[in-house]
């Protein structure tokens, strides 16, 4: 079995590969001041719980883009697992990842493995939209090259930011509103939202399709992806574990060099 872990900067997201299927899964919040033992003692409680044991674990892999975290997950994968994991970003991507892009190590370990997931599935060219704390475009041009993208606020970020400097409006959850024009304060912020961030997102698709001149694939995943893709023009697949299977590629890939 092969353990996966994609540190957040909101949540973290693990997973356990039994051959080439992803059998468990699990969200929990990322905690920048955990112990590699605490890390170890929750990973246990949550592996007893679906009859597993860190003795069936013969592989660990990490993407961080919370770099206080890494350390102590690494020093817990050799204390609890017994093994050195890897750590996308510590190592040269190149035979895996085609690169058009001026300064690769300026890329987020989270795009880099969403990028190997979606080229290895969907072929090229792709936009992958990942909806996250931040909001990240990745272009993938027609040479299955990383070529670029853009970042936004995320949802979440916008939703508290608007709360916290708006003294007299609510705080709402995000959710699609029945109708467009909101008939109360939360409906019109909901709204706002909803329908402000979908423009958003074939705004900028559509930009990218520009500049490129082409028909790029567009793949949306992370938490907000299922929500957006239900009224975006421009999304053509969801793949909420992208980033999962990305970490199961890079390893068997790296495993096999």
């Amino acid at each position: 079995m092969l353990f996966v872990l994609d540190i957040g900067n909101t949540n973290t997201v693990l997973g356990v590969f039994d051959q080439d299927k992803l059998k468990y899964e699990w969200r929990i919040m990322t905690d920048r001041h955990k112990t590699a033992d605490e890390f170890g003692i929750l990973f246990k409680s949550l592996f007893e719980y679906k009859g597993i044991s860190f003795s069936d674990i013969k592989g660990v892999i990490i993407s961080s883009v919370v770099p206080p975290v890494i350390s102590a997950l690494e020093e817990m994968s050799r204390q609890y697992f017994g093994m050195e994991p890897i750590v996308v970003g510590n190592d040269d991507y190149s035979s895996l990842l085609a690169m058009n892009y001026p300064n690769p190590k300026e890329i987020g370990a989270d795009r880099i493995v969403n990028a190997v997931a979606a080229v290895e599935k969907y072929g090229a060219p792709l936009i992958i939209i990942d909806f996250g704390t931040a909001t990240t475009f990745c272009y993938i041009d027609e040479e299955r090259s990383y070529s670029g993208g853009m970042i936004t606020p995320g949802m979440n970020i916008s939703v508290e930011a608007l709360y916290k400097k708006a003294s007299k409006l609510p705080k709402i959850e995000l959710e699609a509103p029945d109708n467009v024009i909101g008939s109360s304060t939360v409906e019109a912020m909901q709204s706002g939202f909803y329908y402000g961030y979908i423009s958003q997102i074939d705004g900028l698709v559509n930009r990218m399709k520009q500049q490129v001149n082409l028909e790029p694939t567009v793949i949306a995943t992370g938490g907000f992806a299922e929500l957006i893709a239900k009224e975006s023009e421009t999304i053509h697949e969801v793949d909420p574990y992208l980033t999962l299977n990305g970490l199961y590629t890079i390893y068997q890939k790296m495993h096999q060099k």
